[in-house]
């Protein structure tokens, strides 16, 4: 390949990581499909590629749905919840995040809703809700009729509304919440951290069992709470919490050290935490922490364990200890 053509798709790079990203719910597999496209770039014969952003759109997207399919079977054996990798968008990586429905299309609850969509089903949606193409143009993209892409858009729609959504766009409120959040754990305040949370609310973990996590979702605030003061307890002093854009949201990363612990993603609704997306498997924190670093990190809080205990609340409400991997 020609300096000037490996300039030329640099320049389509950042567009290419957004679509795989957002087909796969998996950065390093999303820089894997692009990479793949550079190398049959670099060998096609360029006097046959008339519009190159298109020919790599359309590679990029078949190599992911070859991708996702063999996930597919991988994820019916992962242990515990999966949960989409974070990634810091406040540097641009998955292109401009202006609009609260484009901060939506990147959340890690959207990415989880996704999974409900067949390979080729996300394929449309991603292309015509993300990147605004036609259908005509999705068509040729994927080798489909036009036709057919309508109806897989409109199926696509259909499942996704059929799911419970927990969005809220004030982007203001979402960063006092996540803010009061972390001071909440950092001073180990159980009161404060209970009239954060919703009532309702939900708190995945995905540890894929390389780390201790809990295996499934843990539903309700009270037992959220008996859940966070029982893993306080055990995490090592001098943990800290740092704010950032994940996902097109404020989210927390939670080091030791220099080692990222955790990334948690969070789902607002009606102005209070109503789900928790903490992501500790160390296979998918690798991109967040590379782009991250301690100079991203705007605020740092040592962590206090939460509460001395759960002793008092009721009879029943003891730090959970169940469903988690050791």
């Amino acid at each position: 390949m020609t300096t000037a053509s490996a300039d030329e798709f640099e320049g389509h790079r950042p567009r290419l990581f957004g679509l795989a990203y957002r087909m796969l719910g998996s950065a390093h597999e999303a820089e894997d499909a692009v990479q793949d496209a550079y190398l049959r770039f670099s060998g096609a014969d360029r006097a046959g590629i008339a519009h190159p952003g298109a020919w790599l759109a359309r590679t990029v997207a078949n190599l992911c749905l070859n991708r996702l399919t063999s996930a597919r079977a991988r994820r019916e054996t992962y242990v515990g919840t999966w949960l989409p990798e974070p990634v810091v968008t406040s540097d641009g990586t998955l292109g401009p995040l202006e609009s609260a429905e484009q901060r939506e299309a990147v959340s890690l609850a959207m990415l989880v809703l996704l999974e409900r969509l067949t390979p080729t089903e996300r394929a449309v949606y991603v292309l015509r809700e993300a990147f605004g193409h036609p259908h005509r143009e999705i068509a040729e993209v994927l080798g489909l009729s036009e036709v057919n892409c309508r109806q897989l858009h409109r199926r696509a729609e259909h499942r996704l509304a059929a799911a419970e959504r927990r969005f809220e766009a004030a982007p203001a409120r979402r960063e006092e919440l996540v803010s009061s959040f972390v001071t909440a754990a950092r001073d180990g305040d159980l009161d404060r951290l209970e009239r954060l949370l919703a009532e309702d609310v939900i708190w995945w973990s995905d540890g894929g069992g390389r780390v201790t996590a809990a295996l499934r979702p843990i539903l309700g605030r009270e037992k959220v709470l008996r859940f966070l003061a029982g893993v306080s307890r055990g995490l090592p002093a001098g943990i800290a919490y740092g704010v950032v854009e994940l996902n097109g949201t404020p989210g927390v990363l939670v080091r030791d050290g220099d080692k990222l612990m955790m990334a948690l993603g969070f789902e607002i609704l009606d102005g209070e935490i109503a789900g928790v997306h903490a992501v500790l498997n160390p296979d998918k924190l690798g991109f967040v922490e590379r782009q991250s670093g301690r100079a991203q990190r705007r605020l740092s809080h040592s962590v206090a364990p939460l509460g001395p205990s759960c002793e008092g609340r009721s009879d029943r409400e003891r730090p959970a200890t169940e469903g988690t991997e050791r």
